[in-house]
């Protein structure tokens, strides 16, 4: 209501410490600015002691054209013009007690700026259209770069006095007559330009105190995208925050997420945090340098030792994006190499060179990033440990980087990049300048440290069935040097692993370790990949099993990895696994094998026969028939009205894995082999067989046309009469505490995906429902993403049992009857309802602890302690079990398919 403004306008205005503004606790401080003021009085409202006093949510200037306005508590802010302020609704939404941001409990500088680049970027590209082109965006993002090495020089005093970046572009820059672009063009052209060459360069007064940047930064083509009104208040904003306090390791990482047009904003899909990325380097080589350290004390002979061999080490991350492993690697080095320095009481300045510092990166932005990144952490270490005035007059002009190549590492020759043979200082090289080979001999008076090579990082993923054909076939390239078996199976991260071991056949001072997917430890591609590691004389030095990756991002996604670190030498092994408090446990051990289990290097590989004395397990019939043979409820009674001839004609229960899981009701034709078309009198069902024959027929495998001729049958037909059947879903949850079987009557048609056990004894049950085959499952079988994907030849198989008396099957029997008996008990739920892991029966969860109880007494007198455990025991029973085992009969050959 008009009164209540009134009254509220005349009780802010009194209570705002900032002339003709109004202010509302809990809510918001706001004024009206001067025209062409916007950006003052915002900053004289963030300023206000006020503004915190009265708790206020947002601070917001107009000058009734532009509209400026930030939320308090996330740094977040938008600036519009004034008529389009309706746009900005869901910004305000705190104001009605509505929460639209996740609080960012890692460093929050790091998300604002991110969040205000982003929003300067899209607005650079919205005003320049042409600047979007693949010729442009270069320019564009060197510019970017350029933007955010100014706001850093203002923030760390390598800019200093009255010479700033930020605010000679606000108080040279005018909003209302849009030469932003020309002020920020000029002042970029005097960085890139030697002092003693400025005299004949026509510059103007306010840019002859900003140093000379180099580098290359600034030295390309100066052109500048033409900035709004918006634009300019974006770059204003940013420049306002305190990048003093920006990790180094996230600043390539926080420019590659705004230039990424598909994954714009997202910082975490670029940033590997640095607990994770620790993870590698620590056990990989920093907890040894730290090890000597400790055992040097006051020893001035080990320390300078210890100095020597870390000047010496050289850091290659092979997939290295913006650079993130170089930096935290770099930060650490230094912040041991201090420790000795303090210890000798020696010369401050750092013997580690960043042109020890190697990378391979597909994109240009990222690795120029990545160079960017190494110099920032540099001066940043520098100041640590030298002190800021050194650091400061040691950093401009810009003449040292890492060695960062830009290209496709998998067709690479990674010794051109890291060449091992030499060793010595670096050609020193311009920000984005070329990188070589170390090309200084070695001085003969000087003793020769042979330097050690450490490969990290944490390369793309993608399975196969994801990889394009240009990834499939490099992964086949660099595969058939080793071996000659297919590779078409394995993930693309393995051609890293790869590339690493055949380095390290030539460079017998490397290790590597790489962040990868748990499937390379799984399924098929272990039997694949891991004798052809085995071969190049290289083992597993530290593992860390499967645990949950997540990264510093506003949308935090998950995945299951494991770390892995190998190397043809190996003082000691290390295996690292999860404990219930979230920490991580360490065990040294004599070896890891590819499964990541401590023992000997046995490989699980598949078997047509059960090894073990459990029965025989098939898939269930294949129906191919593009939805013509199976039914809805509806349907079925549909075809039942009009079917007379039931002995031709059977309408069937069928379960697939969703209707077992979910206790869906699902049925199918069932028509005999033999049966005459005449027979089968239905409109309904005759065509529904028509469109399986078309279906068939318009396949694109040959195998299904030719079923095409018997339209009436599904495809592959199993066993179809019988007492009762097993069944176990191909494909099920990770997050199930135990996987889903059930026994079924007989009649009920099982669908191929799953697996069956036909007219099982009831303790198989018992045996496909322990903790103990679920966490063989999970290691030795492939999985669909993160789902188990079961597999009787690998799996079912292979799984060791030891030997069961009448006793012992006795008691597991009644363990199974017991479990299915309490899932009855809590009819209708389905098998998805009693295994959801936050809402499993309590009754239930007894009956499977008694049947664990049961059947691991069987296996070693007691309960195993945890999953480590029951993974060797099972492991070193695996390896019992198939030395005792006949030779595999030789294969029959395959049977045509017989048409009806």
């Amino acid at each position: 209501k008009e009164t209540s403004i009134r009254k509220q306008r005349g009780k802010a205005s009194a209570a705002s410490d900032v002339p003709g503004a109004v202010l509302q606790r809990n809510s918001i401080h706001m004024a009206v600015a001067a025209p062409g003021g916007v950006g003052a009085t915002l900053a004289a409202l963030r300023a206000s002691p006020k503004t915190a006093s009265f708790k206020a949510k947002f601070v917001l200037a107009t000058d009734g054209e532009m509209l400026e306005a930030e939320e308090m508590s996330s740094g977040e802010t938008i600036a519009c013009a004034y008529d389009r302020l309706g746009d900005q609704l869901g910004f305000f939404l705190p104001l009605a007690g509505i929460s639209t941001v996740k609080e960012i409990k890692d460093n929050p500088i790091d998300v604002k700026a991110t969040g205000r680049l982003n929003k300067l970027y899209v607005e650079l590209l919205r005003t320049n259209p042409e600047w979007a082109t693949e010729a442009k965006r270069p320019a564009l993002n060197q510019f970017m770069a350029r933007l955010i090495f100014c706001f850093f020089a203002d923030d760390t005093g390598i800019f200093h006095g009255s010479w700033l970046f930020t605010p000679t572009v606000e108080r040279m820059s005018d909003s209302q007559t849009g030469n932003t672009h020309l002020i920020v063009g000029e002042l970029f052209r005097a960085m890139g330009t030697p002092t003693k060459d400025r005299a004949t360069g026509g510059f103007r007064p306010w840019t002859v105190g900003f140093p000379y940047v180099n580098g290359q930064l600034f030295t390309r083509d100066g052109e500048c995208p033409v900035f709004s009104k918006i634009a300019r208040a974006y770059l204003l904003n940013a420049g306002k925050l305190n990048w003093r306090e920006i990790n180094p390791d996230i600043f390539g990482s926080m420019i590659q997420a705004v230039a990424d047009d598909a994954e714009r904003g997202s910082l975490g899909l670029h940033y590997t945090s640095v607990p994770n990325i620790l993870k590698v380097l620590n056990p990989l080589f920093l907890d040894d340098l730290r090890e000597h350290l400790s055992d040097a004390e006051m020893d001035r002979r080990k320390l300078l030792a210890l100095r020597r061999r870390i000047a010496a080490i050289r850091v290659f991350d092979p997939a290295c994006g913006s650079g993130n492993f170089l930096v935290i690697a770099y930060l650490n080095m230094r912040g041991i190499e201090a420790e000795i320095v303090a210890r000798l009481k020696s010369e401050q300045s750092s013997k580690i060179r960043l042109s020890n510092f190697y990378g391979i990166e597909i994109k240009s932005f990222p690795a120029e990033m990545a160079r960017l990144a190494l110099l920032i952490a540099e001066f940043q270490a520098d100041c640590r440990y030298i002190g800021q005035a050194e650091a400061r007059s040691m950093v401009l002009p810009l003449h040292k980087t890492g060695q960062i190549t830009v290209g496709n590492a998998l067709c690479l020759d990674w010794l051109e990049i890291c060449p091992v043979d030499r060793q010595g200082e670096a050609e020193e090289h311009d920000l984005a300048g070329p990188t070589g080979r170390l090309a200084l001999d070695k001085d003969p008076n000087i003793e020769f440290i042979a330097p050690e090579t450490f490969i990290c990082g944490n390369p793309p993923y993608l399975g196969s069935t994801w990889q394009s054909g240009g990834q499939k076939a490099e992964i086949s390239n660099l595969f058939s040097k080793f071996s000659h078996s297919s590779s078409k199976s394995l993930d693309y991260v393995s051609g890293w692993f790869l590339s690493a071991c055949a380095y390290g056949r030539l460079c017998p001072k490397s290790a590597s370790a790489f962040v990868s997917t748990k499937s390379i430890c799984q399924g098929q591609q272990v039997a694949i990949l891991w004798p052809v590691i085995f071969a190049l004389g290289v083992k597993i030095r530290f593992a860390y099993t499967s645990f949950n990756w997540a990264n510093l991002a506003t949308h935090n996604a998950g995945v299951t990895v494991v770390m892995i670190g190998l190397s043809s030498f190996a003082r000691e092994v290390r295996l690292f696994s999860p404990a219930e408090s979230g920490d991580f446990t360490e065990r040294m051990v004599s070896n890891i094998n590819p499964y990541l289990i401590a023992g000997d290097n046995v490989i699980i590989s598949k078997s047509a026969q059960p090894l073990n004395q459990l029965a025989s397990m098939d898939f269930g019939s294949k129906p191919a028939d593009g939805g013509g043979l199976l039914m809805t409820a509806t349907e079925a009674e549909i075809a039942r009205a009009q079917t007379s001839n039931r002995s031709a004609v059977e309408i069937c229960r069928f379960i697939g894995s969703e209707e077992l899981i979910n206790g869906l009701a699902r049925f199918c034709l069932w028509i005999g082999e033999d049966a005459r078309p005449v027979e089968i009198t239905s409109p309904f069902v005759q065509q529904r067989i028509e469109n399986v024959r078309n279906f068939r027929l318009n396949s694109t495998k040959e195998v299904t046309r030719l079923d095409a001729v018997r339209p009436h049958r599904f495809a592959e037909v199993r066993v179809r009469r019988s007492k009762s059947i097993m069944v176990i879903p191909r494909v099920s949850s990770e997050f199930r505490p135990f996987l889903p079987v059930a026994i079924i009557d007989g009649l009920t048609v099982i669908g191929d995906r799953n697996f069956a056990i036909y007219d099982p004894e009831a303790w198989l049950l018992s045996i496909v429902a322990s903790k103990l085959h679920i966490v063989w499952i999970a290691t030795v079988c492939a999985r669909m993403r993160t789902d188990f994907s079961y597999s009787n030849t690998l799996g079912w198989n292979t799984f060791p049992v030891p030997t069961l008396t009448a006793e012992h099957k006795a008691d597991l029997t009644r363990c199974a009857e017991t479990i299915l008996l309490t899932r009855e008990a809590h009819y209708p739920a389905t098998i998805a309802d009693l295994y959801d892991p936050d809402a499993m029966p309590d009754d239930l969860r007894r009956a499977h602890d008694a049947n664990d109880e049961t059947l691991e007494r069987i296996y070693i007198g007691r309960r195993f302690r945890n999953d480590t455990e029951r993974l060797e025991h099972l492991f070193a029973r695996y390896t019992k079990m198939i030395a005792a085992a006949p030779p595999p009969k030789p294969k029959a050959k395959a049977r045509a398919r017989r048409l009806a």
